[in-house]
């Protein structure tokens, strides 16, 4: 009975930590495309390129931090 509870375990565990890598993968690429398409509309508004950069760069960096939320709050402090 023990084995079984083991096995389970670590079936869930790897099933957990392949949909968070799904998730990040996933995320990563929405907000390239967000990027992508946010600096592509300040341009088309007459915006400069370096500055509709500089403003999508937050949407990079709002990823970033809900991905280190979610490191911190599923693996501890790291």
């Amino acid at each position: 009975m023990k084995i079984r509870s083991i096995i389970s375990v670590v079936l869930s565990i790897a099933y957990i930590l392949f949909n968070l890598f799904i998730l990040w993968a996933t995320l990563g690429w929405k907000v390239r495309k967000t990027r992508k398409a946010f600096e592509k509309q300040l341009i088309h508004q007459g915006m400069s390129k370096k500055d509709a950069k500089r403003l999508s760069a937050k949407y990079s960096k709002l990823k970033n931090e809900l991905i280190n939320t979610l490191k911190r709050s599923a693996f501890g402090k790291i």
